[in-house]
């Protein structure tokens, strides 16, 4: 696959980002395509392996290394080298709906399967995927799909981020119709307000959703499905996939301690009549603290007000610490940088991962390596040091008239199995902003419940069938992706919604072939 000397040849050359500092004063996307003819190098890289690990999705030591999809990575890399961009796109759409998304936002898991890797740099995978889609948009070669035949069934879909779009997709191509119900005013669920717009241009989701309903796929959004909605859409369609993610977002547990507005805060020490329950002697909780936030939520407001031409400040000016060290943190760290903070603190529990890979981590595991994000580098560039501090939690709040105005944190260890914090180690920082982005407790129950679905102790829909089942307990009810298996990545949405969209045409038909 690809040239066969390639990987000797050419070295990884990946798309180009623009200078940190050049790019906080823009939420334009920050990666620059290569031109074709290095392009067409990366494709080459791709070596004749035998066993493509780049496509298994095998599960070693409790994570997943290859791509969940089986993209045929290797025959379109191949095509890329021999500038055969069409076929490329061909066997890239077989396995893929949504390349324009994955090649943005995805983490790569085939790049660390790359055999290349093991005591090299892997191929371009993600970028070369990229590529290959943006070019068939640019030639006009993604034209509508409209099914030649239509079944009658059909199927409401509840929730249009990527595991509701990809199952929406696959079963209108079948010939089912299909209706996609949005809570919120655009389609693209976290795509379209959990990641910011200078890792995946709003236009990009846009460009799909015209291209989905001119192949037949009918939208609806601004609709909250509730307990009266779940009922009519039982009542008018064949089958109802729920999809609505997992948004409950983990709360953040810390003493709140009111000051004295009469008294210099530097002077002030901590209450001891507050317990650690998150909560006031008033009944206060963390995130109902002025000046804090859970991070989608803030996340999502940023998004809008740019969308609307007015873009949020929210954070000019501000000291601001981030509660989680995941990509939600990373882009929480990118989107206050834009907005002018003042200063940013990434608070993450657990310990730094080294910065090469442990002789107990080798490949293809995946790499347990320390990584700097884009929000991460804009930081150092920004103010002369990587934002993030590790070890470390929050377990103070200190408010002035109900509003956050700083707070302490202490390093902690794990002990025995358990986390402890570290005597001594407290520390109090300037926060006028707070962002939790902890991470997600599972679904929003009040969808589940409107339609009596099950849910499992980890706050997702249950299916009785097992994990790679997506029936629920109640008839003609499905459910897929985060709402089913828990927070995860965009390129899994996308496998759930393929897999619930199968089981739910073999219910409708009898049989199935997607």
């Amino acid at each position: 696959m690809g040239k066969p000397t390639g990987f000797l040849e050419y070295d990884r050359q990946e798309n180009i980002d623009r200078a940190p500092l050049e790019r906080l004063s823009d939420y334009g996307e920050f990666h620059l395509p290569l031109d074709t003819a290095e392009r067409r190098k990366q494709g080459a890289r791709c070596m004749n392996c035998g066993v493509p690990l780049c496509q298994s999705a095998m599960r070693l030591h409790g994570m997943v290394t290859g791509c969940p999809l089986h993209n045929l990575i290797p025959e379109w890399n191949d095509q890329v080298y021999a500038g055969h961009e069409r076929h490329a796109l061909s066997r890239l759409l077989k396995t893929s709906n949504f390349p324009e998304f994955t090649g943005r936002v995805c983490p790569a898991l085939c790049e660390k399967a790359c055999i290349n890797g093991m005591d090299g740099d892997p191929v371009t995978v993600h970028d070369n995927e990229l590529y290959i889609i943006e070019t068939a948009f640019a030639n006009g070669w993604m034209q509508p799909r409209i099914p030649a035949l239509r079944s009658g069934k059909k199927v409401a879909v509840v929730g249009s981020g990527p595991s509701g779009l990809a199952a929406a997709d696959q079963l209108n191509h079948r010939g089912h119709l299909v209706t996609v119900f949005e809570r919120e005013d655009r389609i693209g669920g976290l795509l379209m307000y959990g990641i910011p717009n200078m890792k995946l241009d709003k236009t990009v989701i846009g460009r799909r959703h015209s291209l989905m309903e001119a192949e037949g796929v009918t939208f609806r959004t601004g609709v909250n499905v509730d307990a009266e909605m779940a009922g009519k859409l039982l009542a008018e369609y064949d089958a109802v996939i729920l999809a609505c993610g997992a948004k409950q977002a983990r709360r953040l547990s810390a003493k709140i301690t009111e000051l004295d507005e009469n008294k210099p805060e530097e002077t002030e020490g901590t209450s001891d009549k507050a317990e650690k329950t998150g909560k006031t002697a008033s009944g206060t909780a963390v995130e109902d603290v002025r000046g804090v936030f859970f991070a989608v939520d803030f996340l999502t407001g940023c998004t809008k007000s740019l969308l609307s031409g007015t873009p949020d400040l929210r954070a000019a000016g501000k000291h601001v610490v981030i509660i989680g060290g995941g990509d939600t943190g990373n882009d929480c760290i990118g989107t206050v940088l834009r907005q002018g903070c003042r200063s940013v603190t990434a608070i993450e529990m657990m310990p730094a991962p080294p910065v090469e890979r442990a002789p107990s981590n080798p490949w293809p595991d995946w790499p347990k390596v320390l990584k700097t994000d884009y929000g991460h580098a804009e930081a150092i560039a920004r103010f002369g040091k990587d934002p993030r501090v590790f070890s470390t939690t929050v377990n103070e709040i200190y408010t002035k008239k109900g509003k956050i105005r700083k707070l302490r944190t202490v390093q902690v260890r794990f002990a025995g199995g358990r986390l402890e914090e570290i005597p001594g180690t407290e520390k109090t920082l300037p926060c006028d902003l707070l962002l939790i982005a902890a991470g997600f407790t599972g679904c929003e129950p009040y969808t589940a419940g409107a339609f009596g679905v099950s849910l499992s102790q980890r706050g997702t829909v249950s299916t009785p069938g097992g994990p790679e089942s997506y029936r629920t307990n109640v008839e003609k009810v499905f459910t897929a992706g985060d709402m089913h298996r828990g927070q995860s990545l965009v390129v899994w949405n996308i496998v759930e919604g393929r897999g619930c969209a199968r089981e739910v045409d073999e219910y409708l038909m009898g049989y199935t072939m997607l």
